[in-house]
């Protein structure tokens, strides 16, 4: 939770665009409903139309976990993009170096919508510590601790 000395910002998906580079059908971030220096939470639409559950799995749709942790650490490049690159004339890259403790607790089908809390827990020399969880009314989906390194370009 933000507190009040923290501006809360949000961003529809050209803001998101604006912000990480991915795209359809790798784009798994429909908008920012929440964003300050710290913490960022993003919403999912999982639809039926979308590419992976043709394969996964046929008569079950499964959104993939690997997905929603991607889902995650997109939301997480764009709290990073927000923090370090908005008004910077600096041409930074985002990389995720690595993804810890994911555990995947529900099952996420098309018509959920992942809520995506992002907490930055901390960085030491342009390594970045965050903790994420999608969650599906209020149920924890998924979780993970994710780590991503930011380079000048």
């Amino acid at each position: 939770m933000t507190d009040s000395t923290q501006q809360t910002e949000t961003l529809d998906i050209h803001g998101i665009m604006n912000a990480i580079p991915h795209r359809y059908p790798f784009l798994l971030v429909d908008k920012i409903v929440e964003m300050s220096d710290d913490r960022v939470v993003g919403l999912k639409n999982v639809t039926i139309n979308e590419p992976h559950f043709m394969g996964h799995w046929p008569g079950e749709p499964v959104m993939p976990g690997v997905l929603q942790l991607e889902a995650l650490a997109q939301t997480g490049g764009v709290l990073l993009f927000h923090k370090l690159i908005t008004g910077s004339d600096q041409q930074l890259d985002i990389f995720f170096r690595g993804i810890d403790k994911a555990v995947f607790r529900k099952i996420v089908r098309p018509g959920d919508q992942l809520m995506l809390e992002v907490d930055l827990l901390g960085d030491r020399r342009g390594i970045y510590q965050m903790r994420g969880f999608a969650k599906v009314d209020g149920q924890v989906a998924s979780q993970a601790e994710m780590t991503a390194v930011v380079r000048a370009r």
